[in-house]
């Protein structure tokens, strides 16, 4: 039987350049939820129409496949940037205010300045564009889905590089979040500096 390939639509990004918005941006966030490190957003801008088969929702990719998505989206895009907060700001802002913040930082270093912007979720950040709220957006926005893809490869890359300076937590394994090794872990060591202390 073949292969399904799901790829998320383009239906939203294409009613806003119908709508006269010709620069549409797709935003979107990983690492909200894990114990330790950051959370990482990106913003990407893409090619009107162009489609690449299997842009979806990064969660239900395998890491090998995400890997080669990402360098085509990062081949393919007009534009793409990130927006990167930290354990120790998480933990003075809060992660519902890291993760705007991150979004906003994502999109305003854009080298090409979109004048619309698809946002994954059902909070706005700040952003001086026109910008709609997309639930889900991840499985419902081309955009959305590839911002999704470069912003869970690019944290993913992060949690390597701190196994390599704390190697006992096995960032490598959880990239951070809370799994059984790595609380075992915490109650072994204790936190290194990129935990998030309010988390844990």
């Amino acid at each position: 039987m073949a292969r399904v390939i799901v790829t998320a639509p383009t239906i939203l990004e294409d009613n806003l350049r119908a709508e006269g918005y010709s620069i549409v941006a797709g935003v979107d966030e990983a690492g909200r939820g894990p114990l330790a490190g950051p959370v990482v957003a990106c913003a990407v801008v893409l090619p009107p129409g162009l489609i690449i088969e299997g842009v979806n929702d990064s969660k239900k990719l395998s890491e090998k496949r995400r890997e080669e998505l990402a360098e085509k989206i990062k081949a393919a895009a007009v534009a793409f940037a990130y927006g990167i907060i930290g354990a120790a700001k998480i933990d003075e802002i809060n992660i519902l205010r890291a993760t705007m913040l991150a979004m906003e930082i994502a999109v305003k270093s854009l080298d090409v300045a979109p004048n619309a912007v698809l946002v994954d979720g059902n909070q706005m950040p700040n952003l001086a564009q026109h910008a709609v709220c997309v639930t889900k957006g991840d499985a419902n926005s081309h955009l959305i889905a590839a911002a999704s893809i470069l912003a869970k490869t690019k944290r993913d890359e992060m949690m390597l590089d701190l196994h390599e300076k704390y190697p006992e937590y096995g960032f490598d394994r959880h990239k951070g979040y809370g799994t059984v090794m790595h609380k075992q872990a915490l109650e072994k060591f204790g936190p290194c500096p990129e935990h998030r202390k309010t988390f844990i």
